[in-house]
């Protein structure tokens, strides 16, 4: 193993030398707060305790800082390789400013999401544990707004061939993962769990309805409802209930409802409005039947690249047509006085002789 370390070394500096300065400013972060996690409990300090959170203590701080914090060393890999990811395949897509914003919406929408709930859980139950002895940390909570937004620019993408894994259906799979782990206990708290959670939903919130681009805010298309994340069996329903949410969420002025403009290309620039459709899931849907039809064209070329028998025939006989001499009919008629009798009647002077034999008179 020790072989595959300086090659492991060498393609981590690689892909993170191609990142910006916030992305290697966040890993830094991490690798020296994972360095001072052996001398001081950092995870205390940093992290998002429920109990802490809220008022009277009101550790606020820590919705920022519990994203960078790391006890383990393979929970240090998985947030330099999220963060690396993300750099390498969002960045050049948003920017490093937007990527910024993404990072921190996401994590403080994970560290309150997960203390409101976990307090909410204390009333039901009345056990201390969950406002104090639960630490939210690390970064698996943007690692699944990585994954939502890898979904939405490149979702058609295949992962593994055996069996086909497709990168719209990653996030679903890790929170099922997740899940049986803790349900075998391998997780020891349900903290990684529910950060994990929140942040593939606020990941989805804010690039459903609120991300601002050239073509307006949010992603309105059909590829990337809610309801896509879970299996077809369970959309229609799972649509059902998302509508009427969103529905009272409108009414209330939480969401606004969207409308999707569309510029038509006419001299008049007339923009019709249409609300079930999106430009994004129009050029979706065109890459792919541009990419059907390539295959496609690629395979008959294939199959056209081995000529027939038939057409080899064919061509020998018009290399065999091309080198016989092409003779008028008048050049071929009898040979009795043919050379007299065909050159009086050539119609025109390039055709005839320009020497004629005549008889030579008789001596008398």
């Amino acid at each position: 193993m020790n072989r595959y370390l300086p090659v492991a070394r060498q393609h981590f500096l690689t892909a993170l030398a191609s990142t910006s300065v916030v992305v290697k400013a966040i890993c830094a972060a991490v690798l020296l707060l994972y360095l001072l996690s052996w001398a001081f409990d950092t995870v205390y300090v940093l992290g998002v305790t429920p109990g802490y959170l809220f008022p009277p203590n009101f550790w606020i701080w820590t919705l920022v800082t519990h994203a960078v914090v790391e006890q383990h060393l393979l929970d240090v890999v998985v947030s330099l390789g999220t963060m690396i990811a993300a750099g390498r395949l969002l960045e050049p897509l948003w920017g490093a400013l937007e990527l910024l914003i993404f990072f921190a919406v996401v994590n403080v929408s994970v560290g309150l999401l997960a203390g409101f709930s976990y307090l909410l859980t204390y009333v039901a139950t009345f056990n201390l544990d969950y406002l104090f002895a639960v630490r939210v940390h690390g970064m698996l909570g943007f690692l699944g707004g990585v994954l939502v937004a890898l979904k939405q620019t490149m979702g058609d993408l295949t992962v593994l061939h055996v069996p086909q894994v497709r990168l719209k259906v990653a996030p679903m799979l890790v929170l099922l993962a997740l899940a049986v782990l803790r349900l075998t206990t391998l997780l020891e708290t349900t903290a990684p769990l529910a950060a994990y959670g929140y942040g593939v939903l606020s990941g989805w919130v804010y690039l459903r309805f609120y991300q601002k681009h050239s073509r307006g805010r949010g992603d309105m298309s059909d590829h990337f409802a809610f309801a896509s994340f879970f299996p077809e069996i369970l959309q229609p329903v799972v649509g059902l209930v998302a509508g009427l949410v969103h529905s009272i969420l409108v009414k209330i002025k939480v969401c606004r409802k969207m409308v999707k403009r569309y510029d038509v290309g006419a001299p008049s620039s007339i923009t019709i409005s249409l609300p079930g459709t999106d430009p994004q899931d129009a050029e979706r849907r065109r890459q792919l039947a541009l990419k059907a039809l390539n295959e496609r064209l690629k395979r008959v070329e294939d199959q056209s690249a081995w000529p027939s028998m038939e057409d080899e025939e064919d061509e020998d006989e018009d290399e065999v047509r091309a080198d016989v001499p092409l003779l008028s009919g008048r050049e071929t008629t009898s040979p009795a006085g043919g050379a007299s009798s065909s050159s009086s009647k050539s119609p025109t002077g390039q055709e005839s002789s320009i020497i004629s034999f005549e008889d030579a008179p008789s001596n008398s």
